[in-house]
């Protein structure tokens, strides 16, 4: 009989406010502790002896998923000023290679980055932040070679395929000014907190640090608009947002802070014309509402309101481009996408066929365009991405990953319930089985949730889930309290004092489905 490794009990006691709390574990936090490293390898040398009946099914689940993945691939190109982006993978390499054309998708391949050649030499490579100059001359990239998110800047010519000398420890974030030689940046500190901003000239040995923020709750970001008119850095906490603004083509001007931070009041700001466009969430408005505010004059006093607040309705993002703006809004958990044109005409939603689904916005680099590009997913329907005309509403399917072996969706369902918490609340759940799954109790069932830090748990697409969708698994996903299905609400109903309902949600959602014959 196989009996478990039991890790011995050393208690450590914390007072804390009064209270009282005892961890007979706490020493289990020493990695790098002989006695802790030899319970690790008991631990796994268990699981293993524990698994080994299921090694046969183990292979072949691996097998199966493995085969579904199209290893040559490419994402759909993109254009960017006066080039078409794309990456692309290739069969029995480990990272995507980064592309461009100039002008044309007929035009000669230009390899901007290759993952593979970076990680030679490395056990590890993770690429974060990746900016090209506005006359597409310089590649600003970052790479971590530890695994630690500890990213290191570079600065290519893709000219001459060159590597400047330049290169900067422990950024997170970084946008290029308007005129291609100056770089806005943002370290960590060593508790990998994003505080400081820097301007960069290329060249240049010392840095000119232009903002450090200096409290611990906040963290640091920098991005340019897509106007290319504004660079913007924001500091950010939970539950509180600063932003500061700077015109891209006076990257030695000192930079403006647009509201100053208030608790509890976050905002996001994007840049049109003579206008920012502010998605703001102060005066108690929860939910957020968007407002535009005159870019001489920005503040509360000059706002004019686009879209009010709603108690029902979450606005997650703003889009804006030269002639409209695309609003990301959540409602009964679901996005949506709404148009709304800057000049004469109504805006209109765009609409989705399934019960469940996700949508994201694509890479929507061009200002001026009335193409909008997003991509659409469901538990049963592969990521799909699509261009939007804005003006004749028209869609075109642009790609639709491929799942490999002859995947067919109408062999599978998709539904759309909700379970009733002890407090009446109603719940939302999603599942997915195959088609001819009965529902008579007899079905295994795979429930999930999350329910924290006010993120919804994301309605995606999973090749690997065929394997168990065909031995007659339903799978059910649990959108409880504490996430952003139903707004800042639903954030606020499921954390803190509150966060019992998350857990008492889940249970619900359980005994609804055993309830109502969907497992037992």
């Amino acid at each position: 009989m196989l009996v478990p490794p039991i890790a011995r009990k050393v208690p450590k006691v914390d007072i804390v406010h009064g209270d009282r709390r005892q961890d007979d574990y706490h020493w289990l936090r020493q990695k790098d502790d002989p006695e802790v490293l030899a319970h690790l390898r008991a631990e796994n040398a268990y699981t293993d002896a524990v698994m080994k009946p299921t090694q046969a099914l183990q292979d072949a689940l691996y097998a199966e998923m493995l085969a579904r993945i199209k290893e040559d691939d490419q994402t759909v190109p993109y254009r960017r000023g006066g080039h078409f982006y794309y990456s692309r993978t290739e069969t029995g390499k480990q990272y995507p290679i980064f592309c461009r054309k100039a002008g044309s998708l007929e035009a000669p391949e230009e390899v901007t980055l290759d993952l593979n050649l970076l990680a030679q030499g490395h056990p590890y490579l993770g690429l974060g932040a990746v900016a090209v100059s506005d006359d597409g001359h310089r590649l600003a990239y970052t790479t971590d070679v530890t695994g630690f998110r500890e990213y290191t800047l570079y600065v290519k010519d893709l000219r001459t395929g060159d590597l400047a000398p330049d290169r900067i420890e422990k950024v997170v974030s970084v946008a290029w000014a308007a005129d291609g030689e100056t770089l806005f940046y943002v370290t960590e500190d060593p508790a990998k907190r994003p505080y400081r901003l820097y301007r960069h000239r290329l060249g240049a040995i010392a840095d000119d640090l232009v903002y450090e923020e200096q409290d611990a709750l906040f963290n640091l970001g920098v991005e340019r608009s897509r106007s290319l008119t504004y660079l913007f850095a924001s500091s950010a906490s939970f539950t509180t947002t600063e932003v500061r603004y700077l015109p891209a083509r006076e990257p030695a001007a000192p930079w403006q802070v647009l509201l100053a931070r208030e608790k509890d009041h976050e905002y996001h700001v994007d840049h049109g014309g003579a206008l920012f466009y502010i998605r703001t969430n102060g005066g108690g408005r929860r939910n957020f509402r968007l407002v535009a505010a005159p870019v001489d004059d920005p503040r509360p006093a000059r706002w004019t309101e686009l879209i009010p607040h709603r108690e029902d309705v979450m606005l997650e993002d703003v889009e804006v481009f030269a002639e409209h703006y695309v609003v990301q809004a959540r409602q009964d958990g679901l996005i949506g996408l709404r148009v709304t044109p800057l000049g004469d005409g109504a805006s209109h939603q765009v609409q989705f066929p399934e019960p469940a689904y996700d949508v994201a916005s694509e890479a929507n680099a061009e200002f001026r365009t009335s193409t909008y590009r997003f991509r659409y997913q469901s538990l049963v329907t592969p990521p799909s991405v699509f261009d939007y005309d804005v003006v004749t509403r028209e869609r075109t399917l642009l790609k639709r990953t491929e799942v490999l072996g002859g995947y067919d969706p109408s062999r599978y369902r998709t539904e759309r319930v909700h379970a009733t918490a002890p407090d009446g609340t109603q719940v939302p759940l999603s599942l997915v089985c195959r088609a001819d799954t009965p529902r008579d109790g007899s079905s295994p069932l795979l429930l999930t949730g999350y329910g924290a830090y006010g993120l919804p748990y994301p309605v995606l697409f999973s090749s690997t889930r065929l394997s168990l969708l065909d031995r007659g698994v339903t799978m059910a996903i649990a959108h409880v309290r504490g996430g952003g299905e139903l707004g800042k609400r639903w954030h606020d109903e499921g954390r803190m004092l509150k966060k019992l309902n998350t857990f008492t949600d889940f249970i619900a959602c359980a005994e609804f489905l055993v309830k109502n014959g969907y497992t037992a």
